[in-house]
């Protein structure tokens, strides 16, 4: 059985990790090495359904 992970990320936060993302996804090319893992997790946070949360801070 598969484990879910859920993982909230501020926009600057998601940002961030698609640009890390891509530039990993860049060094692979260049190495002429398989993207297709990084592939999907680009294309699972750019669909990720977008949720507005209330943080209560003390």
């Amino acid at each position: 059985m598969k484990k879910k992970c859920y993982v909230f990320l501020t926009a600057e936060e998601r940002c961030l990790l698609l640009d890390g993302l891509n530039t990993l996804r860049n060094g692979l090319i260049a190495e002429g090495r398989y993207t297709d893992a990084v592939d999907e997790v680009i294309i699972k946070v750019t669909k990720a359904r977008k949720k507005t949360i209330k943080v209560k801070e003390d």
